[in-house]
């Protein structure tokens, strides 16, 4: 199996639900609950940031085999470039 980006990820989830063609022909209006919705960005989201943080990890090992605790200046990375867990 593939690693899908989270963005990838997400389509196939709001597949699930239905789609209603809209008054333009070239468009489609997908109906899903908000809540659901939601819910499904905020794991993308997650599942994005793991990505960050081992992608930062994978930069630090290779400039240092000798650094410890990159896990812990990843999230830092991440906090100060994304802004966190918002």
């Amino acid at each position: 199996m593939t690693k899908q980006t989270a963005v990838e990820w997400l389509v196939e989830q709001v597949k699930d639900y239905d789609f209603a063609p809209s008054s333009n022909d070239d468009e489609y209006v997908i109906v899903i609950p908000k809540w659901i919705l939601s819910a499904k960005r905020d794991e993308a989201k997650a599942m994005e940031k793991e990505r960050i943080i081992d992608s930062f990890g994978v930069g630090c090992q290779v400039e240092s085999t000798r650094l410890i605790g990159y896990h812990k200046m990843a999230k830092q990375y991440y906090n100060e470039t994304y802004g966190g867990d918002k």
